[in-house]
């Protein structure tokens, strides 16, 4: 991947795109830009923006577009960004963001946007599993036995389930992305940005799979 590289990582929730993308940002030194992780953090700290979306993102629904696009908008105005480039992982999620996004990387365009491929009964068991540090963010996967109390290796906070994790909020989540996400795959395709990856193996092998697309751009 070439210095300046943006990409956009697609995909269920669930498919490993946040895991990944952590490996790819290190790997290439590109800043790795979670538009959830930056809305779950708005929420932690109990600003404007996180009490204006905590209800959303609590039933597992999507953020509008408008404060997405301005969310992002300036991030990517950030120095490290416009330096060299980013890894996209939540946004765009609407056709409408995704025209924002070419809009906003104007003279800059897009390398590549990855489709992590993994089968909706696969992310259901992986998020129903899901376990995440609440002061840090890092992620967990809940074996059948729960060590009690569980706390974070990395920062020592309380390892626990996300609020929109519970069944009734992942399908919710899950439905939502199918109806309104999936068409940027007609979008992305009809510009020849678009390439499926599988998703599915240990995260050694999906990372081989994902470097192998992002160094042939």
């Amino acid at each position: 991947m070439s210095k300046g590289a943006r990409i956009v990582l697609l995909g269920r929730q669930g498919s490993g795109k946040g895991t990944q993308c952590v490996r790819l940002s290190r790997h290439y030194v590109v800043p790795h830009i979670s538009t959830g992780d930056m809305l779950r953090a708005a929420v932690r700290e109990n600003s404007l923006l996180g009490r204006s979306v905590v209800d959303v993102l609590g039933s597992g629904g999507l953020v509008g577009d408008e404060v997405i696009i301005v969310l992002v908008r300036e991030r990517l105005g950030k120095a490290d960004a416009r330096r060299r480039g980013f890894l996209l992982d939540g946004f765009p999620r609407t056709v409408a963001q995704a025209e924002a996004l070419d809009d906003i990387a104007d003279g800059s365009p897009l390398n590549a946007v990855i489709d992590l491929v993994v089968p909706r009964e696969v992310v259901l068991e992986r998020l129903s599993a899901r376990r995440v540090c609440r002061d840090c963010g890092a992620n967990y996967h809940a074996g059948p036995v729960v060590p009690s109390p569980w706390t974070c290796d990395t920062c020592g906070g309380d390892v626990v389930q996300r609020e929109d994790d519970t069944p009734e909020s992942i399908n919710r989540r899950l439905d939502l992305y199918e109806s309104q996400t999936a068409p940027l795959i007609e979008y992305y395709g009809a510009s020849n940005r678009l390439f499926p990856v599988d998703g599915v193996g240990s995260p050694d092998q999906v990372f081989e799979r994902l470097t192998t697309v992002i160094d042939s751009r």
